[in-house]
């Protein structure tokens, strides 16, 4: 049975709602994240890189979002979740179940990480620190959120779904990066679209079972 190396507030819940879509029988393993937010060492022995998600199926250990999205359609999805071959849709839907990994998330990470580094600097660095990081995000990591934030909210003008007016798993792996931006870089205002977009999928019944097998789910602040 495929096995979903699970870890708490992680992408891996994408990989959770994917199989709910689906209706794959799955099994979880739980990793907790330690007080530094970082994965356990038991992930190790998973992947040489100790990260999260991975996955288990049948002798193989697939690791990274997109592969384990385009594994799992490939193995299970019969022809769901992904819209025909050689349609304008189907090349929407390679785009964007790639750019949420590859463009979408670096710049949210980065406002994550200098966000984080004046509370957690020594008191005496922490003036000094703040103002670096507060400079690195003035002119270089909130211009990008901006300018990403708005391609979404204009993508989403053109259809429904990422990829069409059908939903696919492209809107499962740009679901992290419309929730992380939701809670750390004001997606709220002025992306309306963006917005009704979070609405839809968290209605959808599948992405509550997912939830509720994963366990909390928060996007960091």
């Amino acid at each position: 049975m495929l096995t979903v190396h699970h870890l708490n507030n992680s992408r891996s819940q994408r990989v959770l709602w994917l199989l709910e879509e689906l209706g794959v029988p799955y099994e979880i393993v739980r990793y907790q994240r330690g007080p530094d937010m970082r994965a356990p060492k038991e992930l190790l022995a998973v992947h040489p890189l100790g990260k999260s998600p991975v996955i288990t199926d049948n002798g193989n250990t697939i690791a990274e979002s997109g592969a384990i999205a385009e594994y799992i359609l490939g193995t299970y999805g019969k022809g769901r979740l992904i819209p025909p071959p050689e349609t304008p849709e189907r090349l929407r839907y390679i785009y964007w179940l790639h750019y949420a990994e590859g463009s979408a998330m670096p710049p949210l990470l980065l406002k994550l990480l200098f966000t984080m580094m004046p509370k957690r600097a020594p008191a005496l660095l922490r003036p000094l620190v703040r103002k670096v990081t507060n400079q690195a995000l003035t002119v270089l990591v909130n211009p990008q959120l901006k300018q990403h934030m708005a391609f979404w909210e204009a993508e989403l003008g053109k259809s429904q779904w990422f990829a069409g007016n059908e939903f696919s798993a492209a809107d499962i792996q740009m679901s992290f990066p419309l929730e992380a931006a939701s809670a750390r870089a004001g997606l709220d205002e002025g992306h309306p679209r963006c917005m009704a977009f979070l609405e839809r999928i968290h209605a959808r019944p599948a992405y509550a079972r997912a939830l509720e097998k994963g366990g909390p789910y928060q996007v960091g602040r």
